[in-house]
């Protein structure tokens, strides 16, 4: 299996980026928001456990992807250094278990293109940040960075 890692700070694109590979080459996507809305079905966003759950969750579907030979999953991932590479790291032994490759693909944009970008309609929809101001929170506060390797 391949796994297309698209990271980076919240409203660059990334699941645009996605969903536009995905109708030109065949694959899965595993939208990194898929986990998280399946985790505020028990927990409020943030709540003890909420973090943990949403991990176990990701490797699971990493996991049993692989074991099935799902040719390309694409997915997407608010990657903060350092705080997600033992995450990343996971995701890494996943892919050698399988003799799959992790492709890791960092989206960057302007913050006044993320800003213009935040309150698109669909972010509302999909629950993502859609406030201007705490993007620029977490911009300020938060190493988005590529992956080290």
């Amino acid at each position: 299996m391949r796994l297309l890692f698209i990271h980076g700070s919240p409203a660059t694109g990334k699941l645009t980026v996605a969903k536009a590979l995905l109708g030109i080459v065949p694959g899965r996507l595993f939208d990194n928001h898929a986990a998280i809305d399946l985790t505020r079905t028990i927990f409020d966003f943030g709540a003890p456990g909420f973090w943990e759950l949403v991990h176990t969750v990701r490797y699971a579907a990493l996991d049993a992807a692989a074991e099935s030979e799902v040719g390309l999953v694409v997915t997407t991932f608010c990657y903060v250094e350092p705080d997600d590479r033992a995450q990343f790291e996971d995701f890494e032994v996943i892919m050698r278990r399988y003799d799959g490759k992790l492709l890791p693909v960092f989206l960057h944009c302007s913050r006044a293109e993320a800003a213009r970008r935040v309150g698109n309609p669909d972010r509302v929809e999909r629950r993502k940040m859609t406030s201007a101001a705490s993007l620029m929170r977490d911009l300020d506060n938060c190493n988005f960075s590529p992956v080290p390797r």
